[in-house]
């Protein structure tokens, strides 16, 4: 008979409680799959399910952050399933970003009726799977399930990029993220099978420990230095930094809004945390070395993904292709903070993605809202939108200025943290040649700053002072629906003025990282 020792069940235990919030998830994309069995409830709308279950998972996530659940949030990160994932502050803080965001996505299917009853059940358990993906790429500690957590959020994405089956702009979207995200795959596989060769293990402590010994020694070889370099690579795809970015426009033009803001938001969160996770590895076992080894190939890709993000948007005249190269300019702001190779840095990360989280969401909820009403998403669709629809103005506006980085609003926080972080990395590098790349780091990112007001006034002007195009319907939206929006944008401007407590909260996502706050030794 078998039986398992007391130690045993109480490891068990303990790993399941911490993966309870993915638990949560996984047993509602087995329900909403068993709905659809039977012919009474096969055309049931799925969404009120999806939300409660994801709800129930933020809750789970929120008594983990408080230390009011049964697995109190440890000082330190954790292992649990053999190593494989890590309990620590960032894996809780990346859960209820991810759930939070997802809870308000479900939300805004509901007033743009994307997807129908019909196809509920398709569309949620692909939102779910892909959910459950990014939280496993928060919490990743081995090489293998790096490689199938990115997998797991991938996969779901192909399929809701091509949902709307009847748009041919839709069907070849999601055709070329197939083939962007299968080579991005490939390449990835390829380093980590070097890396995990080169250390004889994948466990992410292991290889920091030998990548730190390598750096510290000046022994990192040839195939290394490839798998590392080729594993950041299809981290590189999941962020559409330059020059991997080549996806990311016609995807989001032909997905639908909702799809769109999924991946600008959730994907780039998700992939952000692992980067993070990955060099603060590093940056922990040898501080000095990761920085003068990593900080100068992503400031290098910071600067070139945020400028050519903000110039490439300035010709977009549909505005998810315009967002998509926000997008992209915005990776790059947040891989500036990632380059100071430290935890200050990845904070900043933090506190960036929350408040990008609500502009991100509102300017796609309101692309969506109008979409419904005029069947367009070209920026001349929105000409003279104030005169029929101007709360719904007034909250695009919040949302384009906050993402230009104007105070009060949230954005404007967050590029604050973004370039304190550059900062304070400049002051303290002990090198001179680093100090002036993060200086340099830090004047790119606020001329990109500037340059980018060039299209987002634009796209208000054409809202506010251009002339509504002869024939044009009724551009109002649902009260309901507009009370969304309003909401959103409040959100944002409260974000931008009380933003203490996001502050202490992404100090502690990183609180389980033992790297130092400085870069390096200061300068002596």
């Amino acid at each position: 008979m078998l039986t398992f020792s007391p130690q045993a069940i109480a490891d068990l235990q303990r790993d399941l409680l911490a993966f309870l919030p993915e638990l949560v998830l996984c047993a509602a994309i087995v329900l909403m799959l068993l709905i659809r069995l039977f012919p009474a409830t096969g055309r049931t709308h799925l969404g009120g399910l999806a939300l409660l279950a994801v709800g129930g998972a933020l809750v789970v996530a929120w008594l983990q952050w408080t230390r009011s659940g049964s697995l109190p949030l440890p000082d330190t990160s954790v292992r649990y399933f053999t190593g494989l994932l890590a309990y620590d502050s960032l894996t809780v803080f990346l859960r209820l970003f991810l759930l939070g965001f997802v809870a308000l996505a479900i939300v805004l299917t509901f007033f743009t009726h994307i997807p129908d009853s019909e196809d509920s059940g398709d569309f949620y358990v692909l939102l779910l799977g892909g959910t459950v993906g990014m939280m496993l790429m928060a919490s990743a500690n081995h090489l293998l399930m790096v490689y199938m957590a990115v997998e797991m959020a991938s996969l779901p994405s192909y399929a809701l990029v091509g949902f709307t089956k009847g748009r041919r702009a839709s069907s070849e979207a999601a055709l070329k993220y197939v083939v962007y995200g299968g080579g991005a795959a490939g390449v990835m596989l390829y380093g980590i099978s070097l890396v995990a060769g080169r250390f004889g293990t994948g466990s992410l402590t292991d290889v920091a420990q030998g990548v730190g010994a390598a750096l510290a020694t000046g022994t990192l070889d040839v195939p290394l230095a490839l798998g590392l370099a080729f594993i950041f690579i299809g981290l590189a795809f999941k962020l559409s930094a330059v020059p991997f970015h080549f996806w990311c426009p016609d995807v989001f033009e032909g997905a639908p809004a909702e799809i769109g803001a999924f991946l600008s938001v959730a994907s780039k969160g998700a992939a952000m945390a692992l980067a993070g996770r990955l060099v603060l590895a590093f940056a922990a076992v040898a501080p000095e070395q990761a920085a003068l080894a990593f900080a100068p190939v992503l400031a290098l890709f910071a600067a070139v993904t945020a400028t050519f993000g903000n110039l490439a948007a300035y010709s977009q005249t549909n505005l998810k292709r315009l967002l998509a190269y926000s997008t992209i300019a915005h990776a790059g702001y947040m891989m500036m903070a990632l380059a100071c190779v430290n935890t200050e840095g990845m904070s900043a990360v933090l506190f960036y993605l929350v408040t990008y989280l609500f502009t991100n969401l509102g300017a796609f909820a309101v692309i969506a809202l109008i979409r419904n009403r005029t069947g367009s998403e070209d920026l001349s669709a929105y000409a003279g939108l104030v005169y029929t629809a101007p709360g719904l103005v007034v909250a695009m506006g919040v949302f384009l200025l906050s993402l230009l980085g104007l105070p009060p609003l949230a954005g404007f926080a967050g590029k604050f943290v973004i370039f304190s972080a550059v900062y304070h990395a400049a002051a303290d590098a002990s090198r001179p040649w680093l100090a002036q790349i993060y200086w340099a780091l830090f004047v790119i990112g606020g001329l990109n700053t500037v340059i980018s007001a060039v299209y987002y006034v634009r796209a208000l002007k054409v809202m506010v002072i251009d002339k509504p195009p002869e024939g044009v319907g009724d551009r109002r939206v649902p009260f309901a629906a507009g009370s969304y929006a309003a909401i959103l944008a409040m959100l944002v401007f409260v974000l931008g003025i009380a933003w203490n407590m996001l502050s202490v909260a992404s100090e502690r996502g990183t609180a389980s990282f033992p790297a130092p706050k400085a870069t390096v030794a200061a300068k002596g």
